[in-house]
């Protein structure tokens, strides 16, 4: 069993204030990794290195990336993508997706409290960042208002796979953005590596008295493979900085499933039934507990059926035929008391099929299609969107060719989307993507990277028929039922190095978006007094996103100190609307390092991670300040038979930073936890 750690260590670059008096400056925390790397440098350099070489680095950029229909991985991909797996996404997993992957460069998350954080990425978010679980879409409505939690559960994730910058040509329009696929194994592709194998997790921590236990069990002979899973959490109201708690961010999830295969040489089918409750409080609606007057909470339950196969050479001229299907019904209510206020439905259906071929004339490539068909309903006070039913149709063609020191990549996707709503004309629309990418390999260690991408966005249901109070956003929108389609185009150059003691990457992004769609303050307000709500209108200006983002990580030492690497890491996008200053909530930039240390049995880590002010900020919207989050932790390992056991504690934010998240509509009521203390264990067998 892998027991190498990761120990995370993020900084900015500005001086920072880590709770000091007024007028008073702590170190800059760069200088602080150089010093203490330059402390532990010639000691762990000096020891020697064991025969045995059992700590070295897990290369997660191996791991098959199951996002691409050609299974390659993170090296062979010109596409720019992260992938989290193993101790490492043991180490960052949260309540929330969101939460889980923004340690990633130029991913960061969305906040309404506890329950809610979805991924945004290079400053794109909602319906523009598909969630998928196993290549196809949650089928949730998560994209539909900021206070709408995702029906994913991390805990229970083999593998997270971030695809940024435009993912369209792969998953349709709602990918424009980017995509996160959630690889979850509940249907197995391949035999078991054992007969019966599986973890359990039991964490507690102490800023909202949470309680978390996961377990995951597979089982199986050669030709079936068994699986079962599930996840339950229960926290408190959060403690934030200083005295007192955030009002109404209680938590409360129920997740599980159970799945079956069977497998042979001529490939794989199976299913798996999976079933998602959420319950949790909306911190931005807490009611007035002096008066009795009750907090506002949701309750998310989502059924999910979900169908794979694969066929190994299933005629001449194709390698693997791969089908997958999803039925989900969903039902969302939002609660006022014991009164329910608005009920959330949908039902939906989604199918796709991938034709992977034989090498053609030097290509190497896959044909696919894609159907989804949805019903959405919304009934109540904030039933601001009309039923809609939605169907998408997409077909789609990627081709790789590779040369000495060249390779490139190629596809096209053309989707036909339509939405009926209730009482209604309804839209068409037809968007089409094309993209090119290329790796050149300059030398033995540095490769160049190149990516052209035309991408086309249909508008989502609130974009085009809202009409009403959204409690949640504090705002009357108002929908445009003759908004065009949003085009991107978008051009990026990245740069790999590949050396024994160094791996680095680094991006530079263009994105020009044409008709781009966004919610404006029309300064017009409905009701009166303190009922008022501004006006909103959803609408379209070309805007321009561009961005850097790069990571490096420098291994100090590998010997019978254990395993030292130091991790840096930085993100940044501008992004502005032509002719009206800049779009609305834009994530603030970053800048960070990961100091990161393994022995035999023990790892800990320490981190500080920065995100800076945002002051470029739209018109009617605040600024905000920029907060410094300092963790620590400590883990270790041991096996007693045949089972592993790794008893883990972890602190988070102990500094007491008061913190709060741009990007949130809540930000200036709601501020994220306080200083938090974790403990648990984790077993394998």
């Amino acid at each position: 069993m892998n027991t190498q750690p990761t120990l995370r260590f993020c900084t900015h670059a500005d001086t920072l204030r880590l709770g000091a008096p007024e007028g008073r400056t702590a170190p800059r925390l760069c200088a602080l990794v150089a010093a203490i790397s330059w402390v532990i440098a010639p000691a762990v350099v000096a020891a020697p290195m064991p025969e045995d070489d059992r700590h070295a680095p897990t290369k997660m950029d191996a791991i098959e990336v199951t996002a691409s229909p050609l299974r390659s991985s993170v090296e062979e991909l010109s596409d720019p993508v992260s992938v989290l797996a193993g101790e490492e996404l043991d180490e960052r997993k949260s309540s929330t997706l969101g939460e889980t992957v923004s340690g990633l460069p130029g991913v960061q998350s969305s906040n309404f409290g506890s329950g809610v954080g979805r991924p945004i990425i290079r400053g794109l978010e909602g319906a523009r960042v598909a969630i998928l679980a196993g290549g196809l879409s949650t089928q949730d409505v998560s994209t539909m208002s900021q206070d709408h939690a995702s029906t994913v559960e991390p805990f229970l994730a083999d593998q997270i796979e971030v695809l940024k910058g435009p993912a369209t040509l792969l998953y349709g329009s709602g990918a424009i953005g980017g995509a996160v696929n959630i690889v979850d194994g509940r249907i197995a592709e391949t035999t078991l590596d054992a007969p019966f194998s599986g973890r359990a997790e039991v964490r507690h921590d102490s800023v909202s008295d949470g309680r978390t236990g996961m377990f995951r069990i597979d089982a199986g002979s050669e030709r079936l493979a068994l699986h079962a899973d599930a996840v339950s959490r229960r926290n408190d109201d959060y403690q934030v900085p200083g005295d007192g708690r955030q009002a109404n961010s209680f938590l409360a999830t129920d997740a599980g499933s159970i799945g079956g295969s069977w497998l042979g040489d001529w490939g794989f089918f199976g299913l798996a039934l999976s079933r998602y409750q959420d319950r949790y409080g909306n911190p931005g609606e807490p009611g007035d507990a002096a008066s009795g007057e009750p907090g506002v909470f949701l309750e998310i339950q989502q059924n999910r059926m979900e169908g794979k196969g694969a066929i190994e050479d299933p005629f001449a001229g194709a390698r693997k035929l791969r089908l997958s299907f999803a039925g989900t019904t969903y039902e969302h209510l939002e609660f006022q008391g014991e009164e329910v206020g608005t009920r959330f439905t949908k039902d939906a259906r989604e199918g796709r099929i991938e034709l992977t071929h034989d090498t053609l004339a030097h290509w190497n490539g896959a044909i696919g299609v894609q159907a989804v068909n949805s019903e959405f309903a919304a009934i109540g006070e904030e039933a601001f969107v009309p039923r809609t039913r939605t169907r998408a149709y997409g077909l789609f063609l990627v081709e790789q060719r590779q040369w000495e020191g060249l390779q490139l990549d190629l596809g096209a996707r053309v989707d036909s989307v339509r939405s009926d709503p209730a009482q209604a004309a309804g839209r068409s629309f037809n968007p089409l993507s094309l993209s090119a990418g290329a790796i050149v390999e300059i030398d033995e260690h540095w490769d160049l990277v190149v990516n052209l991408d035309h991408a086309e966005r249909a508008p989502v249901e609130e974009e085009l028929f809202a009409n009403g109070p959204h409690v949640a956003t504090a705002a009357f929108e108002i929908g445009d039922a003759r908004l065009r389609e949003e085009v991107a185009n978008q051009v990026e150059l990245g740069w790999h190095f590949h050396g024994a003691g160094l791996e680095a990457k680094a991006a530079a992004y263009y994105n020009r978006f044409d008709d781009f769609i966004y919610l404006r303050d029309t300064g017009q307000s409905v009701g009166e007094g303190e009922a008022a709500l501004p006006v909103r209108q959803w609408s379209q200006l070309d805007a321009r996103f561009r961005g850097l983002e790069g990571e490096a990580t420098f291994e100090l030492a590998d010997n019978a100190t254990g395993n030292w690497k130091v991790r840096v890491f930085g993100d940044a996008v501008r992004a502005t609307l032509k002719g009206a200053g800049n779009v609305p909530r834009l994530a603030p930039g970053r800048f960070g390092s990961e100091l990161r240390w393994a022995s035999e049995a023990w790892r800990a880590s320490l981190s500080v991670c920065r995100n800076a002010k945002q002051d470029k900020v739209a018109e009617s919207e605040t600024p905000t300040k920029g907060y410094t989050l300092i963790n620590v932790s400590a883990a270790y390992h041991f096996d007693v038979g045949d089972y592993g056991w790794e008893l883990f504690l972890e602190g988070r934010n102990l500094s007491d930073q008061q913190a709060r998240v741009h990007t949130s509509f809540l930000k200036d009521r709601v501020v994220l936890p306080g200083r938090a203390i974790s403990l648990g264990v984790r077993v394998f067998f």
